[in-house]
């Protein structure tokens, strides 16, 4: 259906629990895996909704993300295990737009942009200042180059960190179609395969669409601008209760038929 280096497909036919944006919140994501250590079976899928980084203590994050995952797959040595799966998210998709400042036609104002969206966190947890960055773009594409070398190099520098960024998908679908997992939206107009910056910048498409999408039973977000918690609609599903913004982290398990069939917060 789609391409497997962008798209997670997940084994059919169990439960599936889904984790929205964590923005860094290490302490409320370990309070969670906590909870989820109890109740989560070697068969059930796990799907991280993107915005794993950002706002928050961005390092102390991503070890309790690795930590937890090297966790469950130690008890997960048969053909059914379930897959744990990391999506792209609007964070991501700005670091990775970060490390390409060079690029940027216009790099003081993407750098200033991505600032208010909250990857100062992201930047300094590898090393990197605000103030380097404005000086690089000031200095031009030689500065930036040298500037974005060595922020991949402290990613790499860190076990896990580079290979955890490498692995993240656009999105994550059952194989037999029935629930598609994706960070802020799809919009209903393209197939899955054109949505491109929709998946976490689409939450307006996400919101103005009516019934189902591609013949999947229901989409699952985890990144709500308005964080209104769990809403359900027809063919739709969205986790947001704010986490980053003062909320809770939440995690939704899913049933194969894409009911919500259980909620945890911390």
């Amino acid at each position: 259906m789609t391409n497997p280096s962008v798209f997670a497909v997940l084994p059919e036919g169990r439960r599936t629990w889904a984790i929205p944006s964590i923005f860094g919140q290490a302490g409320r994501l370990a309070a969670l895996h906590g909870a989820l250590d109890l109740r989560i079976a070697e068969g059930d899928n796990l799907v991280y909704l993107g915005n794993l980084i950002g706002r928050g203590d961005v390092a102390a994050t991503v070890r309790e993300l690795l930590l937890f995952r090297r966790s469950l797959m130690a008890g997960r040595l048969d053909g059914n295990a379930g897959q744990i799966v990391h999506l792209r998210g609007s964070q991501e998709e700005m670091w990775h737009k970060l490390l390409q400042l060079q690029f940027a036609p216009n790099p003081t104002e993407v750098l200033e942009w991505m600032l208010r969206q909250g990857v100062e966190a992201t930047l300094s947890a590898y090393g990197g200042s605000v103030e380097e960055g404005r000086t690089a773009a000031r200095l031009g594409a030689v500065a930036l180059s040298r500037w974005t070398n060595q922020l991949r190099a402290a990613v790499r520098a860190i076990d896990g960190h580079d290979q955890l960024m490498s692995s993240l998908r656009r999105a994550a679908y059952t194989s037999d179609n029935t629930l598609l997992f994706v960070s802020a939206g799809v919009d209903p107009r393209r197939p899955l395969s054109a949505q491109r910056d929709t998946f976490w910048w689409g939450s307006r498409e996400f919101e103005a669409s009516e019934g189902r999408y591609g013949g999947f039973h229901r989409v699952i977000r985890g990144a709500d601008p308005r964080r209104a918690g769990i809403v359900l609609r027809d063919g739709l599903a969205s986790l947001d209760g704010g986490c980053g913004f003062g909320g809770p982290l939440l995690a939704g398990c899913f049933s194969a038929e894409g009911h919500l069939v259980e909620v945890v917060e911390a």
